[in-house]
């Protein structure tokens, strides 16, 4: 009896809970209110920058922040005209560079907050291969993949009365979930970006890096520099889960001429 229940209840909660992607149309599991992951994503941000080293390179930072600036104002200039921007209600964006040459790999939490490490500059080699990463990872923000991961992991542990609740009853269980669910943080199972979410954020990315000024035409490149950075080996931890090679790049040339049309003319 008490197992029908609960099946329904369960049932109820995923589809009254359900947003859409900007740009995708892409329906997703939403259990979690925007609030409440951003403003947890604020705490764990600054736990990471507390405990890591921070890059004294002021070229390279400046880069980062430039950089950085432009998507954020592409994003907030597409979001306005798709009439979408409350959904950035709470960003409060910021980028830093993360001292850590061994690591491969760039996130951004929900609510703007990025981080590059300098491991995955020399693959970016200039600009514009810091734009395509940057793209990359604010897409995931914008289209709420941590929010989507987080409610899918909340649901497979029985954790259906919001994150704020999740926190008091098992804070730790659920800071693990959270980092696990924006990309942060070793063996993340099912919790790591799908390869749907991947290919998602290659898609909406390479749109926010065309209208911030960059040449969508250099995604393909930079794909191609990261796929002979794994030589054989394992992937760099920022291709973990992420489409085969020849699948991203077919796709993004693809979807390069619907880039275009974002250009400035």
């Amino acid at each position: 009896m008490w197992t029908k229940v609960l099946s329904l209840l369960v049932a109820i909660s995923i589809i009254t809970s359900c947003a859409t992607v900007p740009v995708t149309g892409r329906k997703q599991l939403d259990l979690v209110s925007s609030d409440e992951i951003i403003q947890q994503s604020a705490v764990e941000y600054k736990h990471v920058l507390d405990s890591s080293r921070l890059s004294n390179n002021a070229e390279q930072v400046a880069m980062i922040k430039r950089v950085g600036s432009r998507i954020q104002g592409a994003v907030e200039n597409y979001m306005a005209q798709k009439g979408l921007s409350g959904e950035l209600k709470g960003f409060n964006w910021e980028f830093n560079l993360i001292q850590d040459d061994k690591t491969v790999n760039a996130w951004c939490m929900p609510g703007g907050k990025v981080a590059f490490y300098t491991g995955i500059l020399p693959i970016c080699q200039d600009e514009t291969g810091v734009a395509i990463v940057m793209g990359h990872e604010v897409a995931h923000a914008i289209a709420n993949h941590g929010r989507e991961r987080m409610s899918e992991a909340m649901l497979a542990n029985g954790l259906l009365s919001g994150l704020s609740v999740a926190v008091g009853q098992n804070p730790t269980l659920t800071q693990r979930l959270l980092l696990q669910s924006v990309g942060i943080g070793a063996n993340l199972g099912m919790l790591k970006f799908s390869r749907e979410d991947e290919s998602e954020a290659d898609h909406i990315g390479l749109i926010f890096m065309t209208i911030a000024g960059y040449d969508p035409d250099q995604a393909p490149i930079f794909w191609k520099r990261m796929e002979a950075k794994s030589g054989g080996q394992a992937p760099p931890e920022f291709l973990s889960t992420h489409p085969a090679d020849a699948t991203r790049i077919k796709d993004i040339e693809k979807w390069i001429p619907e880039a275009k049309t974002y250009q400035k003319k």
